[in-house]
């Protein structure tokens, strides 16, 4: 007789499995309202680890070009779970990164500007964040992370127990600034980098800058490990494959009204 608990097991599997905005299979158990508030947790956790930027104009521009790529969320992903806000910090840290949390969460590093040299380039960065929130990815991570059994024992079905706050921050892609080292698969960087540019080219921002920041990040980081060694894919890689979007992406931008976050 098959056990009550594989019965339901099997069904949230059947459940869970859905499509990405790119039409990619997925399975993804956590409840969005969960990942949404995993995602606030850590980032208050971040926000007490790192001291925010006092840089007026960084700030500025940060939100600026966060805010006109969130304003083309619902008509280019309408069918992706969204936050009834978004809260965007900037950080003093000279490491050029970003991220972006379930909950409506976006974070950028200072020193993200001093590689992103223009309106364009940044949003390229923001855009691939926040694409990685539209495609769920932390909540599909953090599925194959934790094992479906395990996950189910985090949303209370099997236990009561306080979830690992370990695997949730790798899981949600922010473990590295804490010192977790586990990125986002290849898959899902792949996939980031598709929607970002689609993002970024419907809210006006010129896609073509998107290969130019790579060009940067790659002057900026030096060598890097053979492609195969990393689940990142490499800077030369990833240039040409946003080049083999372009052609789509530059027929969304051409469409859109182009932005200027220039004070």
């Amino acid at each position: 007789m098959q056990r009550p608990w594989l019965l339901l097991l099997s069904l949230l599997v059947l459940s869970g499995c859905d499509n990405t905005p790119t039409g990619r299979e997925q399975l993804a158990l956590v409840p969005d309202t969960l990942m949404a508030d995993f995602g606030r947790q850590a980032f208050v956790q971040m926000q007490q680890q790192l001291p925010a930027s006092q840089n007026d104009n960084a700030n500025s521009q940060v939100q600026c070009v966060a805010e006109y790529l969130i304003s083309r969320i619902p008509a280019r992903f309408p069918d992706s779970p969204l936050p009834d806000s978004w809260e965007i910090v900037v950080f003093a840290d000279a490491t050029p990164n970003a991220f972006a949390l379930p909950g409506g969460k976006i974070g950028v590093n200072e020193g993200l500007l001093q590689v992103a040299n223009n309106d364009a380039q940044l949003a390229a960065v923001i855009g691939h964040e926040i694409a990685h929130v539209l495609a769920r990815h932390g909540n599909e991570r953090l599925t194959q992370e934790l094992g479906i059994k395990a996950v189910l024992f985090l949303i209370g079905l099997f236990s009561e127990g306080d979830a690992d706050t370990e695997n949730i921050l790798q899981a949600l892609g922010v473990g590295a600034w804490l010192g977790i080292a586990l990125p986002f698969s290849r898959a899902h960087e792949e996939e980031a980098d598709v929607m970002g540019l689609e993002l970024m080219a419907s809210a006006g921002f010129d896609p073509r800058q998107s290969t130019q920041l790579w060009r940067n990040m790659a002057a900026a980081s030096g060598a890097q490990p053979l492609e195969f060694l990393s689940t990142h894919p490499n800077h030369e890689s990833r240039i040409e494959m946003l080049g083999e979007k372009m052609d789509a992406a530059l027929r969304l931008y051409q469409q859109s009204s182009p932005v200027s976050c220039n004070q």
